[in-house]
Formats: C-alpha cells, structure tokens, sequence
C-alpha cells in the first residue's frame, strides 16, 4: 500500500463497465421557476385557454372565502383553503383529459370542483357526513386523501394497472411540501420510475408544513431536484403563473401518455389564509411576508395580463365576478340544509360481501335504533 493509500487519499476508479443509467443532466429543474405571464412565452398562449383560467380562479377564490365562511358558522367542521393556490388547483384540473384521473390531497377540493365535481360533494369529507361524498369512477377523482402522500402509491398503482390494460389513462397526484417528507413520497416515485408508470407529480410547495417551513424538512436545492435521484425529470414552475402551471403540467401528462413516464413538478406557490380554520398562521410568520405574496397573488396576475393584451375587459370581469357569487350562493343555500343522515348507511360501502361480524353490528344498531324510536312514542 503507498503512502497515500495509507493516510486515505486512495480514490478506487469504476470498473470499466460502469456508466450511469440515465444521464442526470436532462432530468434537473431550470434554476428558476418556469413563468409564462409578464414574458415573450404569454404571447403565445391560446387567449382563450387564458380566459378559461381566469374565470375558474375568480370562481375557485369565491368557493374558497365560501367554505371559509361555512367553518366559522358551523356548517363545516373544518376547511383547508386553497386561496393563493387556486392557479395549481386549476391547472391540474385543466391539464387532464376525461379518461385520466386526479388524485387529490385534503387540500384540494378546489381541483376537484375545477373537474366537475359538485361543489357540495366535494365538502361532504369536511363536513363529516361521509369519507367520499361522490363516487370516484364517475368523476375519476380519487377520495380526498387525509393523511400526508398515501394517495401517491395509489395513483401510481392505477396508472401502471392501466397501462398493463392498454388504457390510455394519467394520472395526477397533488401533494403538499409536507408530503415530499413522508416516505410514501419516496415509494411512489422510486415505483414509478422503475416502472415508467403514466403519472404526474405535483407538489404545491407553499412554504409550510402546518407551521415547519421547507427549510427544516429537506436541504435540497429544490423538491424538484429530487426527481433525478429517482430518473426521472424535474421541472420548478411559478405556482401563482396559471399559464405556466398548465403549460407545465399539460407536456408532462403528454409526456406520460405517450410512454415517456413520470415527472415531478414542483410550483412555487403560497397559502395565503392559516393552515385551516384551527390554526393561528401567526404563531409561525408574520404579516410582511404574508402581504409579499398577495402582491404576487394569481388573479391579479393573469387579470393584468388579459386586461395589458386587451383579451379582458370591465364586462368580462364582472360577468366572471357574478359566475362565481351564483356559485357561492348555490353552495351557502346548500350547506345551510341539515343533511338527512341514516345509520344504517355506515355498513353500507364496507364489504361487497358483509362479514358475520359486521352483520352482527348492523343488526345491533338496527336494534338500538328500534328502541328508540319506540321509547320516543
């Protein structure tokens, strides 16, 4: 052994052999977000995809401020809101096709209203009705998932099914910045990599997980760079860029339709309003900050674009204004109404086959319920 071997500096070389199985340097995220508004990239976007947008995120604000009210009169148990986020919340709606499926995460009702799902339904989980107020094969929505990332194995799981079956299906995983610190994260990506599974991951990264902010959970340049540890690419996007946001999303579901397999998408994004209707947002930032991002706020970033292009005018932005107060008006009235709730509905969805047990359970409750009403005569 040399000398230098001795006191460590020995650098063994690779095999001959050995080469990398995918070249790194296609798969890592632009050093900045990805913006479309306000660059020579906004002229060639299709204006009437721009007007879309825009009216989904007036309408997405509205049933955002709406279901904040329902918390703080009672006809909701708890709300996360999206408002600061709803350029993400669209895109990923917008982004799909009616085959494909959304696999969205508790704080992404918005996204599933963008798809066509009932603005009521949406909220039956948070009103405590029901765990899926709707039915997922109708909408191809997937149940609004609670605990942190556990719909991503999920959606790669349908997404690699599909394939094996020939259906031309993607699907869209949305995940906070907190999820990207759960280890389902990781088995979803590394599953869908090494099977080139047709699905997207979208990570809103809005800066805090409850009150840990992203510089205590990871110390990686970005989440997005995290895609080429796993092989597949990364892309970092403005999340409050609704042109962008789509643009980005619409090539990577393209991407993973035509084989090319999964991409992870980081947007940079914010929430503007506290955690949900339980938390003190400032116990853990402060208003300064808060007041930087609504200067950076996705409406009045996309209204500036339309209106400076002449593609949005005084009457366009009222008439998206009065969509959006029907809507809200709709789901107030709604929500006001007592559900009619049965009992007996909790052994319904469990088993395609009852167990004994539960049969047991349910002739039990009949029972007490029986009971009762007799005793109430």
């Amino acid at each position: 052994m040399t000398v230098m071997e001795q006191r460590g500096g020995y650098r063994p070389s690779p095999p001959p052999a050995w080469q990398p199985r995918t070249d790194p340097a296609p798969l890592l995220p632009d050093a900045e977000p990805y913006r479309v508004l306000g660059t020579e990239a906004a002229a060639k976007a299709d204006p009437a995809l721009l007007r879309r947008l825009y009216a989904e995120l007036v309408r997405g604000r509205r049933y955002n401020v709406q279901a904040t009210a329902l918390t703080k009169q009672g006809r909701l148990a708890v709300y996360p809101s999206s408002t600061g986020q709803e350029a993400c919340q669209v895109a990923a709606a917008l982004a799909l096709e009616d085959r494909d499926w959304l696999f969205p995460s508790y704080r992404d009702t918005l996204a599933a209203v963008a798809r066509g799902l009932d603005p009521v339904q949406a909220l039956t989980l948070l009103r405590g009705d029901w765990h899926t107020g709707y039915d997922p094969h109708e909408h191809r929505v997937a149940p609004l998932c609670t605990p942190l990332a556990t719909q991503l194995p999920h959606a790669v799981g349908l997404a690699h099914a599909a394939r094996l079956k020939g259906d031309d299906v993607v699907a869209l995983a949305m995940v906070g910045d907190g999820g990207s610190s759960e280890g389902d994260f990781h088995e979803a990506l590394n599953f869908a990599a090494v099977w080139q599974a047709p699905v997207v991951f979208l990570v809103q990264n809005n800066g805090f997980a409850i009150s840990v902010p992203l510089a205590k959970q990871t110390a990686a340049p970005s989440l997005a760079h995290k895609a080429v540890g796993y092989g597949m690419p990364g892309r970092l996007v403005d999340g409050n860029d609704a042109a962008a946001v789509h643009e980005v999303l619409t090539d990577a579901v393209r991407q993973a339709r035509e084989g090319g397999g999964p991409t992870l998408i980081e947007a940079i994004t914010y929430r503007i309003d506290a955690h949900t209707n339980a938390d003190d947002a400032t116990r853990y930032r402060g208003d300064t900050e808060v007041e930087a991002w609504r200067a950076h706020d996705p409406i009045v970033l996309l209204e500036h674009e339309l209106t400076e292009r002449g593609l949005l005018d005084d009457d366009a932005i009222r008439a998206a204004r009065d969509t959006a107060e029907t809507m809200a008006a709709d789901l107030r009235e709604r929500m006001n109404q007592d559900p009619v709730l049965d009992p007996m509905d909790l052994f319904a969805h469990v088993y395609a086959e009852p167990t004994g047990q539960l049969r047991e359970q349910q002739a039990q409750l009949r029972a007490e319920l029986h009971a009762e009403q007799e005793g109430g005569h």
